[in-house]
């Protein structure tokens, strides 16, 4: 007998794959976008009201108090191949591409490539708070640093960084859903003991890591309560870059991180999102840190 789905549709320019992953939902079947519309699919016998609050509560994360949701009942149909469809290969800065398995792309000299179908993980490497750390990373990789990423999702930063050079990547995620999916990118990409993922909190890999870079694509509310065990490795002499917040939040990062010693040393802007790079404060060289 045909199974009957929920869609839902809801209009905003947030990226599929990274709602999805926010919501995760292990009941969720999948989600296609077009343009600024999300289809969202759920078995109709898996769904209730209750998923409306998840999604509202998610869209509020990511700073969208206002989108608009349609739910409707719709027969068994191959909406996963027009998802399948909506997914396209992207390049990402000089050297990134990005792509779903069944896509192919032709590669120039000197790219990287990383093979990525979207499933229920954050990062897909098309919302702006990931490309931003994407192209940090393609700038500042140099060959044999270690990486550290908090609320690593899908992996994708940390196999970036591992294909850029890095000799070693820890991702730390507490979403277990996300972790099963990236270790399932890191096995499908080819990589070994150099990408370790944890799921846990960052407090499952204190003092047993040293990294130069430490990502944390995070939202706001996220990263001001991580503040206090993120610091510790820039004081240790990394490099850290935060993503995931808005612009009318930027101030109220930077002011919290700044009392905790750790400077502004700049930032990347695109889409209304900001990433922002934090040194320790004698690391500077005469930036302001107030």
């Amino acid at each position: 007998m045909a199974q009957d789905w929920i869609e839902v549709t809801i209009h905003t320019d947030i990226d599929a794959g990274e709602l999805l992953g926010a919501l995760a939902d292990p009941f969720s079947q999948g989600a296609w976008q077009d343009g600024q519309v999300i289809h969202l699919y759920w078995p109709s016998d898996r769904w209730s009201a209750d998923h409306v609050v998840a999604l509202r509560g998610v869209l509020k994360q990511f700073g969208d108090v206002t989108a608009e949701l349609l739910v409707q009942q719709v027969p068994d149909q191959d909406w996963n191949r027009q998802w399948a469809q909506s997914v396209r290969p992207i390049r990402i800065g000089r050297r990134i591409v990005i792509r779903p398995s069944w896509e192919t792309t032709t590669l120039q000299v000197g790219d990287i490539e990383i093979v990525l179908d979207p499933k229920q993980a954050f990062g897909t490497g098309h919302h702006a708070t990931t490309r931003m750390l994407l192209e940090w990373l393609e700038e500042l990789i140099h060959g044999g640093e270690s990486m550290l990423d908090v609320g690593s999702g899908s992996g994708i930063l940390a196999m970036v960084g591992l294909r850029l050079g890095a000799t070693s990547a820890v991702g730390v995620e507490c979403d277990s859903v996300a972790v099963d999916c990236a270790r399932d990118y890191a096995r499908e990409n080819e990589f070994g003991q150099e990408l370790e993922l944890v799921c846990g909190t960052l407090s499952d890999v204190a003092g047993r890591i040293k990294p130069d870079l430490v990502l944390a694509n995070l939202d706001r509310q996220t990263l001001l309560l991580l503040r206090d065990e993120l610091v510790p490795y820039v004081n240790h002499g990394a490099r850290l870059l935060l993503s995931g917040v808005l612009l009318d939040q930027e101030a109220e990062v930077l002011v919290a991180f700044s009392k905790a010693n750790a400077c502004f040393s700049r930032r990347r802007e695109q889409d209304g999102w900001v990433a922002l790079e934090l040194l320790r404060a004698e690391s500077c060289e005469g930036v302001a840190c107030d």
